[in-house]
């Protein structure tokens, strides 16, 4: 029997996944999956599809649409969550800097070139009038390695997940200065181009499995508690992320598509923008 590896963040956004597991809804229709947590996000994940150590991705919209294009050879096969992440712009708690304004010629901290908060701190700087030219980069692969580095003062800044960072604000690690949201759906599923060739029935019945649990994910008995639990957060903000977060059951448009790359080509971050085809599947 094929094993299906599936891959994403260690983040509330993906128990979904870990309830199917754990109540074995992939093992009813006779369907082997294994999850991977990969603390270091999408560059990794990128690197991960394109080396076949994982046949999913649940990864971010702008991470997987640019390494696509740049080559991996996968497909987005359906929109995941259709709200925007969130991201806090956080600075150590004994940092110098106390605006956003002052961050234009500071050093990011980024899990890997190609991530989500790589490529966010270009959307961040666009947003805010700044030369792009001016960016300065640290990578520390993980979010350990960003509460290192910007309290030796190695980088400046981290864009990360407003909630999952949250318990750093709180403890004073570290000092969120504002958030910047993602203009799009935040996160997609991709599968590698082999795996839909050679599995559709079961990619499709895998899509469908997390389609279901997505679908009624908020209704489920106790999820509040179950989410604050899991991931260390406090319960108020489990309910003020849940009010915001709206998981989803559709595919990608082309118009979706081509902001995403608009945004991409306008920062330089590809060369090229690839067709509708070559990087969305319809499964």
């Amino acid at each position: 029997m094929k094993t299906f590896h599936i891959a994403g963040v260690p983040e509330h956004f993906n128990l979904p996944w870990h309830l199917c597991l754990e109540n074995h809804e992939f093992e009813a229709v006779a369907l082997d999956v294994k999850w991977t947590d990969v603390p270091e996000g999408t560059g990794k994940l990128c690197q991960m599809l394109r080396s076949g150590e994982t046949d999913i991705a649940v990864i971010l919209t702008e991470g997987i649409v640019r390494d696509i294009v740049g080559g991996n050879p996968s497909k987005i096969v359906k929109i995941y969550v259709e709200s925007p992440l969130l991201w806090g712009i956080h600075v150590a708690q004994n940092s110098r800097f106390k605006h956003i304004s002052e961050l234009e010629k500071a050093t990011a901290a980024i899990s890997r070139l190609g991530s989500g908060s790589h490529l966010m701190a270009y959307v961040h700087a666009k947003q805010n009038g700044w030369n792009t030219q001016n960016l300065h980069f640290e990578i520390v692969n993980t979010i350990d390695g960003a509460v290192k580095s910007l309290s030796a003062g190695e980088s400046d800044y981290f864009m990360w997940e407003h909630f999952m960072t949250k318990p750093l604000v709180d403890n004073h690690t570290f000092r969120r200065l504002g958030d910047c949201p993602t203009p799009w759906p935040c996160f997609v599923i991709a599968v590698r181009n082999d795996i839909i060739q050679d599995y559709p029935k079961a990619i499709a019945q895998i899509l469908h499995i997390i389609n279901r649990k997505s679908l009624h994910f908020k209704s489920i008995p106790n999820i509040q508690q179950i989410l604050a639990s899991r991931y260390n957060l406090k319960l108020d903000d489990v309910v003020d992320w849940l009010s915001q977060t709206q998981w989803s059951q559709s595919t990608v448009t082309e118009e979706l598509l081509e902001q995403v790359q608009n945004q991409l080509f306008e920062l330089s971050l590809i060369d090229k923008k690839g067709t509708f085809a070559e990087i969305v599947k319809t499964i």
